[in-house]
């Protein structure tokens, strides 16, 4: 799989804090409003995730990276299926050319020249849509823990979740503001909730007894 881009850029954060700086008086007024009633850096409400470990753990990501796993074996069996039918026929043909005639000669170098070109399309077509699958879960996935981590936000007052992967823009943050294990549970857990009330209600069976009305 691809590796994930950061959520927040450098650049994004560090405007954000200096936005959120006013002028101060001195230390006792770090904590204080400025004068355009701007929050400052001490009282902004920051966590941040770990965003591989979310991604990697998040059930959704695992189930749907799973089907596409088995949908590439699929489509590489049927490949090597037909890789090794091309095979047999190029030996076939290696074996009798010396039976054929110019023409026969010329017109099956011609029909295997286009099954090799249908063979290669065959793969190049296989890669694309199994990409295509990949990115699609990739943005599915991106939508949807953005989306829970906008309620997350708002049920645990946070202004601000960041994003810590090595090399991002975070290079360090203190332990007690990584909410990772508690996102992962809670993603997974609203996700089984909403996957429980859509599931069809189990229909009760022909030969059931049915209680008559009083």
């Amino acid at each position: 799989m691809k590796k994930i881009s950061n959520v927040i850029a450098i650049l994004g954060i560090t405007s954000a804090l200096f936005a959120a700086c006013g002028p101060s008086s001195g230390p006792a007024d770090a904590g204080a409003e400025n004068a355009d009633g701007d929050i400052t850096i001490s009282d902004l409400r920051i966590a941040y995730i770990h965003t591989d470990s979310v991604i990697n753990k998040f059930d959704f990501f695992i189930a749907k990276s799973e089907e596409i796993a088995e949908k590439g074996k699929k489509y590489e069996g049927e490949l090597a299926s037909r890789a090794r039918g091309f095979e047999q026929e190029v030996a076939n043909f290696q074996s009798s050319a010396n039976t054929m005639t110019i023409n026969q000669a010329r017109a099956k170098e011609e029909e295997l020249v286009q099954k090799e070109r249908n063979l290669v399309t065959y793969r190049d077509n296989v890669m694309q849509e199994l990409s295509a699958d990949e990115n699609k879960l990739y943005n599915e996935v991106y939508d949807m823990i953005q989306t829970y981590l906008k309620d997350y936000a708002k049920e645990q007052n946070l202004e601000m979740i960041l994003s810590y992967t090595r090399g991002g823009g975070v290079w360090y943050a203190d332990s007690a503001l990584d909410i990772t294990s508690s996102v992962i549970s809670g993603i997974n857990a609203d996700l089984k909730a909403k996957q429980n009330s859509i599931a069809p209600a189990a229909t009760p069976k022909e030969d059931a007894p049915v209680t008559p009305g009083n």
